[in-house]
């Protein structure tokens, strides 16, 4: 029998190891070249990873939950060839030039120089190469950040086969559970072998789950003196963690915040929700603003730049890419809508709506992330009124948008002034003091007041 190993390729960036999440095959199955067999959870995001060579399935070599270490096979495949393939394949699939492997393929090289890894994704040739590890347990952090501008690639033929490890044995036989099953007992800290399966065929259901944790499973977190629990820190969480700390105290923050009567910009969205144009997308109150947002920075660039520290430079950005913040499960991300000032209002409502969407689910790209240059973070949704954010890196500023609620408010009609109920919000501001001074950043808040105040002065930007 020829089996080949497939070894946990080097997403670059530093990063040096990856959560095995769901296998999406079993011990039998046949695969395909690029068919996806394992989901994984990096420092960035969760990536599906395809396998480069096909055949029938013989071994899964780590389980779900494990973290293993770039380099560390995970997959046994019979590809019903001989075994000392594979490592010749990747050489000459690397060597060969541009035109003579096709692009998309799997380890394959196109004509921008990139290497072809996942559907969509490619590692650049002439990336550094990732730095050694240190022979101690407790390994040096990647650098990154949240909506950083590297994107993760996972790269099989960065990955030598030529020399393989002494033979270990296969896993014992996977429990019987759904998906969302499993990912119902990964984060209650359940190990499915543990549960007995009330399903057909002995399946592991939500409820035998449950029960087993109302139970008081030994395999729940860990509970200290004192009634604690400890998480460990590592994946999405770890990596805003440190983002924000970079952030925080690597530029001088200042907020400024106003308070807006926006009952013309819910009577808008009311008018759109009707909107044949709009039927298919999802109107709120943050679509306005995020047009708001976009056409104020047409007045304020600097607004929409970067301090690049290293360079001693400003660097301003003549598009939007607008990042919209998310909370997730695993921790906040904040992938962007990619030239989003070029957009018309329902294509800008279709792409917030498939990026928040994404986000939620967990599966957001790491292209999807990298190179934002505003973001708007709504607090609302949670029914706070306010909040100062922390820039996002890479950025300068940021907007919190808070709940839109009923409040009594002064109107003045003919000039006689009337206390009224309107909808009534917040917006707070909070930007890169080191170039971006009180009077642009209060100009440009007043800008998308005024917006959200009367979405007729639009026509003025």
């Amino acid at each position: 029998m020829a089996t080949k190993e497939f070894r946990l390729p080097d997403p670059g960036e530093g990063l040096t190891e990856a959560e095995i999440v769901t296998w999406k095959v079993q011990v039998g199955d046949v695969v395909k070249v690029n068919d996806v067999v394992v989901e994984v959870e990096t420092a960035k995001s969760l990536v599906e990873l395809p396998v480069p060579f096909a055949g029938t399935v013989t071994a899964l070599m780590v389980s779900e939950g494990d973290t293993v270490e770039v380099g560390t096979p995970i997959i046994a495949v019979d590809t019903g060839g001989p075994a000392d393939q594979a490592a010749p394949a990747a050489a000459a699939t690397e060597s060969a030039p541009d035109d003579a492997i096709e692009e998309g393929k799997i380890g394959g090289t196109t004509a921008t120089g990139r290497t072809a890894v996942l559907v969509g994704y490619g590692v650049k040739q002439t990336e550094a190469k990732r730095r050694p590890r240190k022979a101690t347990a407790d390994h040096a952090e990647p650098d990154g950040e949240i909506g950083g501008k590297h994107q993760v690639r996972l790269n099989p033929t960065r990955l030598s086969t030529s020399s393989r490890p002494t033979e270990r044995p296969a896993p014992a036989e996977r429990p019987l559970a759904k998906p969302p099953v499993r990912k119902i007992a990964k984060d209650l800290g359940i190990d499915l072998a543990d549960v007995t399966g009330t399903g057909a065929g002995g399946v592991v259901t939500r409820s035998d789950v449950e029960t087993y944790a109302h139970a008081g499973s030994a395999h729940t977190p860990p509970v200290v003196s004192g009634g604690e629990t400890r998480e460990p820190i590592k994946g999405v969480r770890k990596m805003m963690a440190q983002a924000m700390v970079g952030s925080a105290f690597g530029a001088p923050h200042v907020t400024e915040w106003i308070t807006v009567d926006v009952t013309r910009t819910m009577e808008l969205v009311e008018s759109l929700k009707n909107d044949r144009a709009f039927r298919d997308v999802k109107v709120t109150p943050m679509l306005i603003l995020a047009k708001a947002i976009c056409l104020a920075i047409t007045r304020y660039p600097l607004i929409n730049s970067h301090w690049d520290e290293a360079a001693q430079e400003i660097v301003v950005k003549h598009y939007v890419n607008l990042g919209i913040a998310a909370a997730t499960p695993r921790g906040l991300v904040v992938p962007n809508v990619k030239g989003a000032d070029s957009l018309a209002l329902a294509d800008l409502a279709a792409a917030i709506g498939d990026l928040t969407a994404t986000a939620r689910e967990g599966r957001t790209p790491p292209a999807d992330m990298a190179g934002g240059t505003f973001t708007i973070t709504n607090v609302g949704v949670f029914g706070v009124d306010l909040g100062t954010p922390i820039i996002n890196p890479g950025e300068s500023a940021i907007m919190a948008f808070g709940a839109v609620r009923r409040m009594p408010w002064v109107v003045a009609d003919a000039g006689v002034e009337q206390i009224v109920p309107r909808w009534v919000s917040q917006l707070a501001l909070s930007f890169d003091h080191r170039h971006i001074d009180g009077e642009l950043g209060s100009r440009f808040l007043a800008d998308v007041a005024s917006i959200l105040e009367d979405p007729a002065r639009a026509l003025l930007f």
